[in-house]
């Protein structure tokens, strides 16, 4: 452990070597990154739709239901990023307890799910600009899925690209600090929506309170992957908070119930503010909700760029999320080694920052119908990485029971096991929905992404040298074994 070590932060374990990480992320720092991933902007394109299918009552259930089951599945994150608070959170879980390949699909799975809503909230960026600015495309260079991509409008997501990956390359306090300052003005948006909602809006217009009955209510759930997706980033750059562990779990469990709360207080002042069948051919329904109840276009704007805010929260955070998972794999030689390489100066993965980044620069110049199958393509990846630490949570606290668990969740007996059970058990449910003839059933063009992630995820994971077995060392047997074979290839 390096003796720049700063008071109060969690303590390297002691087969564990100082990566060069800064820690200079504190308490306020974690939930900030974890809430404002999560509040990206989904609620501001979604909720017209959610109210439509399901109803007031109806989506609020849907998203309770929701935060519950993705509040459990936080509990198992804070009990393991207590344990292992080092930067790739999952990656680390999963090498100790169920061993390289392991480990290769569950960070790889989630990296996939990261860098999809990256990619969408490049996208969503111009959309969203273009609802202020409604002459911001011009200059058209080609159509995909029958919309026009202009250069104007591309640009616009591109640049952020640019200006979000060179804040998070010079250090991680940077970007947490631009991502504090964001989130400070999404809630003075959130109160205002509230401040509206009692003084003007009606409870009359939250009828038909339930629609569709079940289906309306799956449609809403099936979205929870995407909405909740972020609290795991707390995880990813836990080597770089300067907190004790205990808190490090609690913080998980703070940033889930947060932005449960918020999407429900959204669902609840749209409906109260527009009746259903204006909310119907609205064009963004939260932000004409907000524009006819205060009557002031600029209020419309207004919410527009809380919107806007929640795109760069969650960008951020998942930027920093997919780097460092990237990095992860890299150090491990998993990937490329490349991708392991921090920057001499920031002390940030940059190579994996500039990947990710190029990424989401390019995505703008596929036009806004990415959206829908960037959403798609990236959930079902994602809820596969929640079951896999899952049952890697319930592995290890049957196999190393006397691990050191700062943030113990249940109790020493079996109530830790039965909650990552039903973790598991929720996980496995959400899973079953992207299934043939099930709500979430994938298009055509977001299988064709995820297809291809994974066909790229075969080629490496089928390189990693079988016979890694689980453990506190399987990371360095991990190395020592690729770069033996490395030494014997070029000898």
């Amino acid at each position: 452990m390096s003796t720049n070590e700063p008071r109060g932060a969690t303590p390297l374990a002691p087969d564990r070597e100082d990566h060069g990480f800064k820690r200079v992320l504190g308490r306020l720092d974690a939930i900030g990154l974890g809430f404002g991933a999560m509040i990206g902007f989904g609620w501001v394109i979604l909720t017209g739709d959610w109210l439509v299918e399901a109803g007031t009552m109806g989506a609020v259930l849907a998203l309770v239901t929701g935060g519950l089951i993705m509040a459990v599945v936080g509990l198992v994150y804070g009990e393991l990023v207590a344990a292992m608070p080092y930067a790739g959170g999952e990656h680390n879980y999963l090498l100790r307890g169920m061993g390289a390949r392991w480990a290769f699909i569950g960070s790889w799975a989630i990296t996939g799910g990261y860098i999809t809503i990256v990619a969408f909230e490049a996208v969503a960026v111009p959309r969203t600009v273009q609802y202020i600015f409604p002459g911001l495309s011009q200059i058209p260079l080609w159509t995909v899925a029958g919309f026009e991509v202009n250069l104007t409008w591309a640009l616009v997501g591109a640049l952020t690209a640019v200006l979000i990956t060179a804040i998070n390359v010079r250090g991680v306090k940077h970007a947490s600090t631009v991502q504090i300052f964001v989130i400070l003005f999404l809630l003075i948006v959130g109160l205002m929506m509230i401040f509206g909602a009692f003084t003007r809006g009606s409870v009359a217009t939250m009828e038909p309170f339930f629609t569709s009955g079940t289906a309306g209510f799956f449609l809403v759930l099936v979205t929870v992957p995407f909405l909740f997706v972020g609290f795991d980033v707390i995880p990813q750059v836990s080597e770089e908070m300067h907190l004790p562990a205990k808190q490090l779990g609690g913080t998980i469990i703070t940033s889930v119930l947060l932005a449960a709360a918020w999407y429900v207080m959204v669902v609840i002042t749209t409906s109260s503010a527009m009746s259903a069948a204006d909310i119907a051919g609205a064009d963004i329904a939260v932000a004409d909700a907000m524009g006819a109840m205060f009557s002031s276009t600029t209020v419309a704007n207004l919410l527009i760029a809380g919107g806007l805010a929640g795109i760069l929260t969650s960008w951020n955070s998942l930027l920093m999320g997919a780097s460092r998972l990237l990095w992860a794999l890299g150090n491990s030689r998993m990937v490329p080694q490349w991708f392991g390489r921090l920057h001499p100066k920031y002390g940030t993965p940059a190579n994996a920052l500039l990947f990710v980044g190029a990424i989401s620069f390019v995505a703008p110049f596929f036009g806004a119908e990415m959206l829908g199958w960037l959403v798609d393509s990236g959930s079902p990846s994602i809820v596969i990485a929640y079951a896999l630490v899952s049952v890697v949570f319930v592995i290890l606290r049957r196999r190393e029971p006397d691990m050191d668990r700062p943030f113990r969740i249940g109790g020493r007996n079996h109530g830790g096991t039965a909650i990552g059970v039903l973790s598991v058990v929720l996980c496995v449910g959400l899973i079953s929905l992207y299934l043939p003839g099930m709500p979430a059933f994938l298009s055509a063009p977001a299988w064709t992404i995820f297809g291809l992630w994974w066909l790229l995820g075969l080629v490496f994971l089928l390189r990693i040298p079988t016979g890694i077995r689980p453990g506190v060392d399987a990371e360095h047997r991990l190395v020592a074994e690729v770069d033996r074979r490395r030494r014997n290839a070029g000898a």
